[in-house]
């Protein structure tokens, strides 16, 4: 018998479609638990037809309640950050699934293995931020010191933050940056996202204030429409028709203002801890 074909993230495989059929119709085998996690995250492989990949499964059983978001809902809201993410063309999430696995209904979402050399958050000495960088803030690092916590004046950053904006992330963290050797950047971890009200939480501050690129105005004009379409008929079964019109009037406020959002003040504007 002939081994099974490995499946690699995107930026290698050409047939996304194919890796989303796997991780749906898979059959799933639980290899251990990513214990940093704050829910229950599972890393697995899934083996369908003479090919397998890993992956990481999250059993709604496993969330932990939380007191701005309903209960149940965080698979869910995973797999819609990755049905925006692809309606941008920028694939920034990796393929993402809801599915029956072995703990019940849960998100799947394909493996990402980091680039372990690849450095998009730093903390600098002094009070602006080298050429190449953005300043974040500055950050206590111990016996009275500060230091200023910068990311990289990266275009891969950049379009994440857009993504964040548009569904609403409250929580991206350094360690949900995932660069990948072939060069592309994924996002990760997007359960709590998609809330009514602006919950921004990011490390990813940099150009708050700034004009948005051209390619992302084209970009949030094919959400706009996607919203009221297609986009919106498959993220109607992840979110409520309350958060979709959200996340439309979200779109619709970043073209207005033609900036990228800054900190409102009626929020922790920076995730703790912050990586």
């Amino acid at each position: 018998m002939s081994a099974p074909e490995r499946i690699p993230p995107r930026g290698v495989t050409d047939d996304p479609g194919a890796t989303a059929d796997l991780l749906a119709r898979g059959e799933l085998t639980v290899r251990g638990r990513i214990r940093e996690a704050s829910n229950a995250a599972l890393f697995c492989t899934v083996a369908h037809d003479g090919r397998e990949a890993t992956c990481v499964y999250k059993p709604v059983a496993g969330e932990r309640p939380l007191w701005d978001f309903p209960d149940g809902t965080l698979a869910g809201r995973e797999v819609a950050a990755h049905e925006v993410s692809e309606a941008t063309g920028w694939g920034l999430v990796p393929p993402t699934v809801l599915r029956e696995g072995p703990y019940g209904e849960g998100m799947c979402q394909l493996w990402i293995e980091a680039a372990p050399d690849a450095e998009l958050l730093a903390l600098v000495d002094g009070e602006e931020p080298e050429p190449g960088w953005k300043a974040i803030g500055l950050a206590e690092v111990g016996e009275g010191r500060t230091a200023l916590l910068v990311h990289a004046d990266d275009e891969r950053l950049r379009r994440l933050a857009v993504l964040d904006a548009v569904i609403n992330n409250a929580d991206r963290k350094g360690g949900h940056l995932l660069p990948t050797a072939d060069g592309h950047l994924y996002g990760i971890d997007h359960g709590v996202t998609f809330n009514v009200e602006n919950k921004l939480r990011t490390l990813l501050w940099g150009w708050a204030g700034e004009p948005l690129t051209p390619e992302a105005v084209e970009v949030l004009d094919r959400l706009r429409d996607g919203l009221g379409a297609d986009l919106g008929a498959r993220l109607a079964g992840l979110i409520t028709p309350a958060e979709i019109d959200a996340t439309r009037a979200r779109v619709e406020a970043l073209l207005t203002s033609g900036t990228h959002p800054e900190p409102s003040g009626e929020w922790p504007a920076i995730p703790w801890p912050p990586v």
